[in-house]
Order: structure tokens, then C-alpha cells, then sequence
């Protein structure tokens, strides 16, 4: 399965690459000195990714554009999904460095633009461990010199939904669902089950069916099989029938998740013995015989296992 590994990424972008949706989520995360001057209406969402690449497997990121009606002109939102365990103590330094790519992107676009486009950037958190660092960016500097023409007066806004009770989601129905399905992929809140299936049993009828066989997949790639029978049991005791199709595909991709994991394990215990021969000073002609891997298909192996690994976040339904 291409995305197993990447289910984050899919829910995310697929929820809140709708306007409507994402303006749910973004809205209550703004200052009021900023969410009054935009004009929600216009918000759009703009091509491109801003993130390093070795960090795309714990960020998502979304850049929206939207009117500033105080001055007419078009104002970007850039929003951050940190799905990690714990805070990024370089979040800042991160953050002004994709929001120095974007303003790249706009120059070469707009060359003779006249003054830069406001960049509104939002971290999205949820993790096991509440953000614990300042949104200034001049709080990596020492006191003295924070105030100093040379340190870069840049803010984040954040979202912190680490200590956040499930009844307190808000948003449209699809975003509430998206947020408290993070929630229960992070294992920070035990009790996301009873207000995802009254979220879920709301659902539109029109589309309900591909929303659903996002979010059941969604469930299926980041709970175990215990969680999941969970989940399904209290939807029926509710008297929600989330169809037997959809619950045949929730059990087809642990079935897989579970023999990539096996295959897994296999690889990782073929080169830790290949390893122990190289520490021996084993040959590799032996190596290949007795394993079946060449020197070039090793290295290859072990980057490949560094590369597709899947997070160690905790994961928590019930």
C-alpha cells in the first residue's frame, strides 16, 4: 500500500484542501487583529509544498490565499500539521525558512510585485506532550539581544489541541472528524471513540460514502485491530451501520499493514546478521551465499528500512 506509512498527509489534505473547511479550522486559531480583516469567502488554496523533505512523513503543510479587505490586497495562511509525539524545539527556525521558500516562489512569479505578500503561518499540533516553546522567534536569542535591529521579528500562531476534550472540536462535520481522528492516531486522548461515532453517524448523505472510506481507511493505517473492533462496536451499539464493504476494507489494509510488518522484520534481522558478518570480517562472497544479498542490494536494503519505517507515535481509540 503506497501511503500506509503516510496516512497523516492523505486525511489532511483531503479534508482541508476545501476552502469551507479549512477556514472551520483556521478561523478560531487567529488573533482577532488578523481574522477580521480577511474575507473569508475568498480563501483559496494554493499548489506547492514548503517542507524539507526528510521532515515529510510528521508535517503537512497547506498554504491558503486570502483578501485582506483593509487593504485589497491578497494575504497567504500557511499551515503546519506537526503529527509528532513531542514539540520541534527548531519549529520557528523551520517555519521562517519555508516561509522565506514561499516569499522566493512569489518574487520569481511576481518579479515586479510592489511590496511582499503577509504570510499568517499556523502550526497545527497534536502530540503527547503540550507545546512547551515561545512563537517568537526572538526567544532563541538571549534577552539582551532580542530587541536588536539584527534578530528577526517573526511569530507563529499556534493550535495546540494536545489537552483539548473531544466535546471541544469545533468546525464543519468533516473537520471535526479529521481533527479528533489526529487526536486518536496521537494517543494523547482516550476518549475520541463516542464523539467520532456521533460526528461520523452526521455525516452529509451526499458524499457520506467517500467520506467515510477516507476516515474508516484513515482508522484502519493508524489503530490495531483491537482498537478498531472497539470502534466498530461502539458504532453499533449506537445503532450505526458504517457497512460491511467498508469494514471488509478496514480489515484488508491491517491484514497488509500487518505483513508488511512481518517482511519488515524479516529485512531488519537479515541485516543485522549481515552486520554481525561484516564485524566478523566474513567475505562477501560468503555474505551472498549465505544470504542472498550482494553488497550493493545491502546498502540498498538498509536505506530503504531507514527510509519507510513507520512513526513510533502512540495510537490510542478507545
Amino acid at each position: 500500500m503506497a501511503d500506509i506509512h503516510q496516512p497523516h498527509d492523505r486525511l489532511f489534505r483531503a479534508v482541508f484542501s476545501d476552502p469551507a473547511e479549512a477556514a472551520s479550522l483556521i478561523r478560531k486559531a487567529l488573533p482577532d487583529t488578523i481574522r477580521r480583516r480577511l474575507n473569508w469567502t475568498t480563501l483559496t488554496l494554493t499548489d506547492g509544498t514548503f517542507i524539507d523533505e526528510e521532515l515529510r512523513e510528521s508535517q503537512v503543510d497547506l498554504l491558503y490565499e486570502v483578501e485582506d479587505t483593509d487593504t485589497g490586497e491578497p494575504t497567504s495562511v500557511y499551515v503546519l500539521l506537526e503529527h509528532q509525539s513531542t514539540p520541534d524545539p527548531l519549529m520557528r527556525l523551520r517555519l521562517l525558512r519555508y516561509c522565506c521558500r514561499i516569499w522566493e516562489t512569489d518574487f520569481r512569479n511576481n518579479p515586479d510585485r510592489h511590496g511582499w505578500r503577509l504570510i499568517v503561518p499556523v502550526v497545527f499540533y497534536q502530540g503527547t506532550r503540550g507545546w512547551r516553546y515561545s512563537t517568537e522567534f526572538s526567544a532563541e536569542f538571549l534577552e539582551a539581544h532580542r530587541t536588536l535591529p539584527w534578530v528577526p521579528k517573526f511569530a507563529h500562531v499556534l493550535l495546540d489541541q494536545t489537552n483539548l476534550a473531544p466535546e471541544a472540536v469545533t468546525g464543519s462535520v468533516r473537520a471535526r472528524i479529521a481533527q479528533l481522528l489526529l487526536m486518536a492516531a496521537s494517543g494523547h486522548q482516550p476518549d475520541t471513540s463516542l464523539r467520532l461515532v456521533t460526528d461520523l453517524a452526521s455525516l452529509p448523505e451526499a458524499g457520506g460514502e467517500g467520506n467515510l472510506g477516507l476516515f474508516i481507511s484513515y482508522l484502519a493505517k493508524t489503530q490495531d485491530r483491537e482498537r478498531l473492533d472497539t470502534f466498530k462496536q461502539t458504532m453499533h451499539n449506537r445503532g450505526i451501520d458504517i457497512g460491511g464493504e467498508l469494514m471488509t476494507y478496514a480489515e484488508e489494509l491491517l491484514a497488509e499493514g500487518r505483513a508488511e510488518g512481518e517482511q519488515r522484520g524479516e529485512q531488519r534481522a537479515k541485516v543485522k546478521i549481515v552486520e554481525g558478518l561484516l564485524q566478523a570480517d566474513v567475505a562477501w562472497n560468503i555474505i551472498e551465499a549465505a544470504t542472498g544479498l550482494t553488497e550493493t542490494t545491502f546498502q540498498e536494503l538498509k536505506a530503504q528500512l531507514a527510509s519507510t519505517d513507520p512513526e513510533a507515535d502512540g495510537k490510542d481509540l478507545t
